[in-house]
């Protein structure tokens, strides 16, 4: 039976429920305080990055998601680059971790290959050959332009599917059977999701405050677009990413990576850095990234973070023009060990946070599994 469905909140996560729902043959509504998304759904890479995923369910939810990506490339018109992603090893531990890896994927149901440094070569331009040992090939790995992502899809559901947007809509308060703005004025309906990323205190901050979430702050840059059509080809992630994506915590040499970087550069530890790079559709590299959580965060970037990631990606990559265009940061929450916050407080009203940095990722599998669960 359709439903009046309320969502709140334009990230990817609202969007990604949106669409859901609104293919079920629900009426749909988004609430969204802000004139246009600007959170931290457009406010990262644009990778889309099953490999990076813990593998069983949550390794089939980024691959879930994936599908849905490719077939809002096709239906919505959206830059969607099937790119896949190179894991480059310039140190004999970041080595022994992918050689481990690629050894257990099979049993993992991962994808992936491991490519000599010659190959790596061959598959990108940027690689830094100085003391390259190889790569781990993934090739499910997308590239997504977010901020024309996250503000084209509002058009693409209101024109496909009649879904209704409400900007500069604050909503504070949500029961059983509607929402309530904050002119006061009360939306009525059946479903209610709650998809407020790092706002954490507007609507059922007691539920929030308990449940472990912490805000992440992240900065990252970008370059000028690289001249006469260079191309990074697919997304490239230094050996520090290692220790920071759940796929490689069942290889017996992360620890040791874990303590030589430790040992040998404890900054990078302090603030959280792993270095990554993609090019978006025009050019641009866009670079990062780091951490920094709860009351480390301040509103002010730290130009040291910055040349802390510029510096590890001049070892492992090399690029026609290093000119910053731009610098940024966002703020997600995030849980420690729950890929989102499940809940449901009141009968019909569903709060869905904490996804961290994993939204573009996950957000459009996690959807598609809830609107299978309440349809």
């Amino acid at each position: 039976m359709p439903r009046n469905v309320g969502i709140v909140g334009a990230g990817i996560v609202g969007l990604a429920h949106a669409w859901s729902a609104a293919e079920r043959g629900h009426a749909v509504t988004v609430f969204e305080r802000s004139p246009r998304a600007s959170g931290a759904s457009i406010r990262n890479f644009g990778m889309i990055w099953p490999v990076g995923q813990t593998p069983g369910e949550r390794h089939q939810t980024a691959l879930r998601s994936r599908d849905r990506w490719l077939r809002l490339r096709d239906q919505a018109g959206l830059f969607v680059d099937p790119c896949g992603s190179i894991h480059l090893a310039h140190r004999e531990d970041e080595w022994r971790v992918l050689q481990e890896l690629t050894a257990l994927a099979p049993g993992l149901g991962l994808d992936c290959q491991l490519l000599t440094a010659a190959e790596v070569q061959h598959r990108t331009p940027a690689v830094q050959p100085l003391g390259l040992l190889g790569g781990l090939w993934s090739p499910t790995e997308l590239r997504v332009d977010p901020p024309a992502a996250i503000r084209t899809l509002p058009g693409w559901l209101a024109a496909t599917y009649g879904v209704e947007f409400e900007w500069n809509t604050t909503i504070v308060e949500a029961q059983t059977g509607g929402l309530k703005r904050a002119d006061g004025r009360w939306w009525r309906g059946d479903h209610a999701v709650i998809c407020t990323g790092a706002d954490l205190e507007t609507l059922f901050p007691e539920i929030l405050l308990r449940s472990g979430l912490r805000r992440c702050k992240l900065q990252m840059l970008k370059t000028v677009p690289q001249s006469a059509g260079w191309r990074l080809g697919p997304h490239l992630a230094g050996g520090l990413t290692l220790r920071h994506y759940p796929t490689f915590q069942v290889c017996a040499g992360l620890p040791a990576l874990r303590e030589r970087i430790a040992a040998e550069t404890p900054e990078l530890d302090q603030y959280g850095i792993h270095v990554m790079a993609s090019q978006g559709p025009s050019g641009e590299v866009i670079l990062g990234d780091s951490h920094e959580y709860d009351d480390a965060m301040e509103p002010f970037d730290k130009e040291s973070i910055d040349e802390l990631i510029l510096g590890e990606l001049r070892r492992i990559i090399h690029l026609p023009d290093w000119r910053i265009a731009a610098r940024w940061h966002g703020v997600y929450a995030k849980h420690p060990t729950r890929p989102i916050i499940a809940e449901e407080p009141q009968p019909g009203v569903f709060i869905r946070v904490g996804i961290g940095g994993t939204g573009m990722t996950l957000s459009l599998g996690m959807a598609e599994q809830d609107w299978q669960q309440w349809a």
